[in-house]
């Protein structure tokens, strides 16, 4: 049997632009929905009151956490079974086809499915850029890459806040070229209506050309040929793709019944324990295909061999880790520009969700290059630890020192606590490109990594529809009394305790990562 050989330098370098542009435009589109998230929904539910809107941008939100869960298992199996490259070109094509047709929806459930479906290939282009590029570049600058990595998504990030800034100061020129290039007048107005949300959502399909890089100049990555040539990947079976189509339904399921409109019909009661035994469920279906193929490599699922119990080990690891950063993330820095909003009266600061979404993704850039570096030099678990905690500081600090302001001049703190912010919660995004590859061998690297990462969606997604909660214990019963300018103080405050109180998990994170295995000097397997 020969041996593949590694990449040349030229090929090296193919795979991680092709990676990073998939992983900057990753970064585009989860930073796209907060942005045209309310004017859209606005524009699609023009009857509906601004709280049952709210209530849909969650669900929305909720729903893209859970394709991006499932596409992180289904296209890692897809790139473990047929190759890196091919499974990357099909989850791009995926999610940027299917983002840009959000731009054409016109009901909010068109949406939400379109959403769905795109993010099933933005959970898996994430889990496949990196296997390839860790694999692809060995052991050579790996935290300098994984920093790349990191920082690719949230440049992503920024140029939504960017993209959205210049739209809504440019409304009318964009306007007149549309017109000089053929497009009528109603069609330009249409596209362009309400803060140009249907223009951003079609721009989210230029990704598509990446494919082209992609099938043209990117390599394999060796490792995944040698467990091709040594008949490893033909252990996949499509058939255990039933059970991610099983999970995909019940985790569907348990965010319909946290939705408030069936919550309210069931209560705790119900929505707890149904919760607990749908999640035993989700986790069995997802974990499927790694356990079937592992059953079959090993002789049979009931042997309990050293390498198997190692992967199923630090799958749950991975996950419980990459779901307290994701809970993070979700409850707090995917929502501060939407809560900062508010902080001015009848929005008199112009352009304000723009320049927080820019605060944190400059933040986000610096950060997530720094810390991998970090890892490499204190060890894997003591640098999650830290992270850990300065992403809580960073949060209380955020929504519990920033209050309401008059006039249309936004105070700095507002940008300096967003920017650190966004910095010291998206570190996890540079850490674990750098700490996943090393918990799997090769052989089910792309499954393993799109599981971990992405069921911390769910987790999530479950744990960001307990908001309602949360903001009924604060007391938003009390502020409904209210009219005027004390309701929106009152419930501004009632939100920053609840975003605070959410971002709690991060103590969870300092506890369970003292349990996980410390890979600090390892080579790839």
């Amino acid at each position: 049997m020969t041996t593949p050989n590694p990449p040349s330098r030229r090929g090296a370098q193919a795979a991680l632009l092709a990676a990073f542009l998939g992983w900057l435009f990753d970064g585009f589109e989860m930073g796209l929905f907060p942005l045209i998230g309310r004017p859209a929904l606005q524009d699609l539910l023009p009857d509906a009151s601004p709280a049952v809107q709210g209530q849909w941008f969650t669900i929305i939100i909720a729903v893209f956490l859970v394709g991006a869960a499932t596409g992180g298992v289904l296209f890692g199996w897809l790139g473990d079974k047929l190759g890196r490259v091919k499974a990357m070109a099909m989850a791009i094509i995926t999610f940027a086809l299917f983002t840009g047709l959000c731009g054409f929806v016109t009901e909010a459930w068109q949406f939400a499915a379109l959403r769905f479906i795109a993010s099933l290939g933005m959970g898996g282009e994430w889990a496949l850029g990196v296997a390839l590029v860790n694999e692809v570049w060995g052991s050579k600058n790996r935290a300098w890459v994984a920093g790349m990595i990191g920082a690719a998504a949230n440049i992503g990030f920024l140029l939504t806040g960017v993209l959205s800034l210049y739209l809504n100061a440019s409304l009318e020129t964009i306007a007149s070229g549309m017109q000089s290039i053929g497009i009528s007048e109603e069609t330009a107005n249409y596209l362009l209506h309400n803060r140009g949300w249907r223009f951003l959502a079609i721009s989210g399909t230029l990704p598509a050309a990446i494919v082209f890089l992609i099938r043209l100049f990117v390599p394999e990555s060796h490792k995944w040929e040698e467990e091709k040539a040594s008949g490893n990947t033909s252990h996949w079976a499509t058939k255990d793709l039933l059970g991610v189509l099983v999970a995909a339904i019940v985790a569907l399921g348990i965010i319909a019944l946290w939705s408030p409109a069936l919550f309210e019909k069931v209560g705790n009661a119900v929505a707890i324990p149904a919760t607990l035994v749908g999640m035993v469920v989700v986790l069995w279906g997802y974990l499927l295909p790694v356990r079937r193929y592992l059953g079959r490599v090993h002789g049979s699922a009931k042997v309990n061999s050293p390498e198997r119990s190692t992967v199923m080990r630090n799958l749950l690891f991975g996950t419980a880790l990459a779901s307290v950063a994701l809970m993070g993330t979700w409850g707090s820095t995917q929502q501060a520009a939407k809560w900062a909003s508010f902080l001015s009266p009848n929005g008199t600061a112009a352009n304000l969700i723009e320049y927080v979404v820019i605060s944190t993704a400059l933040g986000a850039i610096l950060f997530s290059v720094i810390a991998p570096l970090v890892a490499d030099r204190l060890g894997r678990r003591l640098t999650y630890f830290i992270l850990c905690l300065l992403a809580l500081v960073s949060a209380v600090i955020f929504f519990q020192t920033n209050s309401s302001f008059e006039g249309t001049e936004v105070p700095t703190r507002v940008f300096v606590t967003a920017f650190l912010l966004g910095g010291l919660t998206a570190t996890f995004y540079g850490f674990f490109p750098l700490y996943f590859p090393e918990l799997f061998p090769t052989s089910v690297r792309a499954t393993g990594q799109g599981f971990c990462f992405n069921f911390g969606r769910i987790i999530a997604a479950i744990g960001s529809l307990q908001f309602v909660n949360l903001m009924a214990l604060f007391g938003s019963g009390k502020a409904l009394a209210l009219e005027g300018e004390a309701k929106r103080l009152m419930q501004l405050q009632i939100e920053a305790n609840a975003f605070t109180t959410l971002s709690c998990i991060y103590l969870v994170g300092m506890i369970i990562v003292w349990f996980a295995p410390e890979t600090k000097g390892q080579t790839l397997r």
